[in-house]
């Protein structure tokens, strides 16, 4: 049973990336949020995730860092400046705050620790910082609104980097706190972060921000979910890849699960399931043109879609062989899926042999050669990196045509709705 007049709106790095995009942001607020309770769910500014990475990954290494660490506070120190004139704005205290913090942090990493670990309470704070500034700017504008942490209120386990939720406690301390703010004023809070019941940070999986909007909508019964992206709406290919896009004005729950799974950037795969559950209707409009009409996702039936075109880059096709010759068996295959379960590699696409079995997965440098280094001794193992994975959904042959013209196909794979195929 859903509350129709609880909205949540999650807001990505792109609509936050500048000041004249947080102005933005805040006119989107003033002429479309009305006068229904409203949670913001906000990504890091820009690219600032990876960037944050970046430092992190230099002070794991014990390399210096202050230079990477300096010129991300001057970007975002550059955007408040723009946005609050007052030099003694209460805004840059807090920011000066999370960034001593930061440092502090990062100064303590040891070689030694679990990078995993590490690598959630760090590049968290790319999340903290932007939301810190969205809530004060939105002040500002008369928006009266509540900075909530959301990793108080996600409660995950410790599955670093991709944590898993206790739906449960967090269904529970969302509906107990929020729902009595939301009454009162909007509340502003972070995507992608989530809390151990011992204090420690995890996040939800990269471009997590998504699913993280979708957990407060199901625990708070929101009646629609809006994402606002910089495209017109859930387009059947990448713009960046694809002329003549097409933008699906409605398209159902199952046909969006399955392109996220794919690999389709605009929806986060676990976005989709809680709000399915509780069949709430799930947004995708453009911050560019907020009055355009965007795509409906909800519990529809249609024709066949127009084919949509999905492309993961930097794949990594990996091929196991039984030493002895042998045909590959289920106690095999026991081993392999074993193996790359507890290293997390995750499969986009598998295909076996009589000899051997091959897998396509994103490319973990670390994890890969962790993975050779455990099945070693019971396969051969080759690889191949730097490669695409295409899928067409609900294709056709002129689709296929389309898109495998001039490749060198390393691996193919074709059921009724779905054509894949991975190429150099």
């Amino acid at each position: 049973m859903t509350t129709d007049s609880i909205k949540i709106y999650k807001f990505g790095g792109a609509s936050v990336k500048n000041a004249e995009a947080f102005r933005n942001l805040a006119n989107i607020v003033k002429t479309h949020g009305g006068q229904r309770q409203l949670l913001l769910v906000v990504s890091a500014m820009g690219k600032m995730t990876n960037a944050l990475e970046l430092v992190m990954d230099q002070a794991y290494k014990q390399e210096d860092f202050e230079a990477a660490f300096q010129q991300n506070k001057a970007y975002h120190l550059e955007v408040v400046q723009e946005l609050f004139p007052e030099p003694d704005s209460l805004v840059y205290h807090r920011l000066e705050e999370l960034f001593l913090h930061l440092h502090s942090d990062l100064q303590q990493l040891l070689p030694t620790d679990n990078y995993d670990k590490a690598y959630d309470q760090m590049v968290s704070y790319g999340e903290l910082l932007s939301s810190t500034i969205l809530h004060h700017y939105l002040q500002e504008q008369q928006l009266a609104n509540t900075w909530v942490d959301s990793r108080k209120y996600i409660q995950t386990d410790d599955t670093w980097r991709e944590a898993k939720i206790d739906w449960p406690s967090t269904e529970h301390l969302i509906k107990r706190d929020l729902l009595p703010l939301l009454e009162q004023q909007f509340v502003v809070t972070q995507g992608f972060l989530g809390g151990t019941k011992a204090g420690l940070t995890t996040t939800l999986g990269r471009e997590g921000s998504d699913f993280s909007a979708a957990i407060f909508a199901y625990s708070l019964d929101a009646g629609e979910m809006c994402i606002w992206k910089d495209v017109e709406g859930l387009l059947n290919a990448d713009p960046k890849h694809f002329r003549d896009t097409v933008c699906y004005p409605e398209i159902s729950y199952q046909e969006t699960v399955e392109m996220a799974y794919y690999g389709a950037s605009v929806i986060h795969p676990k976005t989709i399931k809680p709000l399915a559950n509780k069949q709430i209707p799930l947004y995708v409009k453009s911050f560019l043109n907020p009055t355009g009409k965007g795509t409906k996702i909800c519990d529809c039936r249609f024709d066949k879609p127009a084919p949509a075109y999905i492309i993961k880059e930097n794949q990594c096709l990996i091929s196991f062989s039984v030493k002895d010759f042998t045909f590959i068996s289920e106690k095999n295959l026991e081993a392999i899926f074993n193996a790359l379960s507890e290293l997390r590699i995750k499969i986009n696409m598998m295909q076996n042999s009589a000899i051997s079995f091959s897998v396509c997965s994103d490319y973990h440098e670390e994890r890969l050669h962790r993975l050779i280094q455990k099945l070693h001794d019971q396969f051969t193992i080759h690889y191949n990196t730097a490669l695409s994975l295409f899928t067409v959904k609900n294709y056709d042959l002129e689709s296929v045509n389309k898109l495998t013209e001039n490749k060198e196909i390393l691996l193919e794979q074709r059921t009724r709705t779905t054509y894949q195929f991975v190429s150099r």
